[in-house]
């Protein structure tokens, strides 16, 4: 019987490799199609055969942070203090996508205006760059930053401001292409091809574009950084960190005193940053570089404080009650339509963002919380980063 046995699974492992049958991967395709057992062509000059590329890791372009997904609760975990009402807590799941571990910065989008001017008019450019006038102030002289700001080589990696939702989304437009033409300078690849042809290649990025509201919580509150033994998590996060302050609690049992801060925020009426010469002065009185605080414990830097960010969503209140719970995104009024209210607040055209900013108080800075803004319309404390989604399952 044993001789049998033995006898059949050498027929069966013969019989595999004459015909490529067996478990199939992206990595390893086979030579020959499971379905007919025609031969497959690994040239894709090679027109006779059909051509089958093996998979190759997801092409990106640089400071993406790979944010492994999962179910989460999103929501205002924190008191609502301002009784919106608009985040209520909800189980979803997050598909793994990638994020840009910094904000975009006053260096990146003068790169964006360098190339685009090559290619558009000087009233298209004016159109695309940042509106100087979010600095001035009636009552204040911030108006210097108007010249300052966006081009003084001291504030390279300062987070770009004055960027409408608009401008960001033409930005990641903008990305997209460039970092595409240098994958394929790079791997040789015939500009010619199309982008179907591309995809088949494995050689097309995915496009670049803002996170979706319920990406840019799940990163930001990175619950990976709590968790022990099996899909257990050891508390619940206010904050992108541990903790129920925005000081750091191991600092704190060190020192024995006040922790450093691990967020640029307004800590008080006329209060953004502190006593000079102090050690746990948050830094700066205005936005700072945006490696300045010590990341998450998904890498990214900045997700509570320094700028808030636009994220894709078109705002309602009520969004939590019609999301999909599974990548949850508004990208219309659908269900909640703007004709049910009665101000012209709520339309299609208002985005949320979210992080709380240098100007916001401590509230602001929990991952649940949410505002809304004109997508057309830009301050001095939003700005943004872009995300990518993750795809091919990572050659499984």
């Amino acid at each position: 019987m044993a001789s049998f046995l033995l006898l059949g699974g050498l027929i069966l492992s013969s019989c595999n490799k004459q015909t490529g049958y067996g478990r199939r991967t992206a990595n390893k395709p086979g030579k020959t199609s499971a379905s007919t057992g025609g031969a497959f062509s690994f040239d894709a000059n090679d027109s006779s055969k059909f051509f089958v590329a093996k998979f190759a890791e997801q092409k990106i372009g640089p400071r993406l942070k790979y944010i492994q997904g999962g179910r989460t609760v999103l929501g205002s975990q924190e008191q609502d203090i301002m009784a919106f009402r608009d985040n209520l807590e909800r189980t979803v799941t997050i598909a793994s996508f990638y994020l840009d571990e910094t904000e975009v910065t006053n260096v990146d989008y003068r790169e964006f205006l360098f190339y685009m001017g090559r290619k558009v008019s000087a009233d298209s450019i004016q159109k695309l760059e940042p509106k100087d006038q979010v600095w001035a102030g009636a009552m204040s002289y911030n108006d210097l930053y108007d010249t300052y700001y966006f081009r003084f080589p001291g504030f390279n990696f300062y987070p770009v401001a004055g960027v409408s939702w608009t401008q960001a989304n033409a930005y990641s437009k903008w990305r997209t292409e460039f970092v595409s033409n240098l994958i394929r300078e790079k791997n040789k690849v015939d500009s010619t091809l199309s982008k179907k042809q591309l995809i088949e290649r494995g050689v097309a990025i995915a496009e670049y574009r803002l996170p979706n509201e319920g990406e840019w919580e799940y990163a930001a509150k990175a619950m990976i950084g709590t968790q022990y033994m099996d899909e257990n998590q050891e508390q619940g996060r206010i904050y992108p960190w541990d903790g129920r302050g925005l000081r750091n609690p191991y600092n704190i049992k060190r020192k024995g005193k006040q922790g450093d801060f691990l967020v640029n925020f307004k800590r008080g009426r006329g209060d953004y940053a502190g006593i000079a010469g102090s050690k746990v002065n948050d830094g700066e009185i205005l936005p700072t570089n945006v490696y300045d605080m010590p990341p998450n414990d998904f890498g990214l830097y900045h997700m509570a404080g320094n700028m808030n960010e636009w994220v894709n969503d078109v705002y309602r209140p009520l969004s939590f009650q019609d999301f999909d719970d599974l990548n949850p995104l508004r990208k219309d009024g659908i269900y909640d339509e703007q004709e049910s209210y009665t101000t012209t607040l709520i339309t299609d055209e208002f985005r949320v963002y979210k992080g709380g900013s240098w100007r916001d108080v401590a509230y602001w800075m929990s991952p649940g919380t949410r505002r809304f803004m004109h997508q057309d319309s830009a301050t001095n404390h939003i700005g943004f980063r872009c995300a990518m989604i993750s795809i091919g399952g990572r050659g499984k």
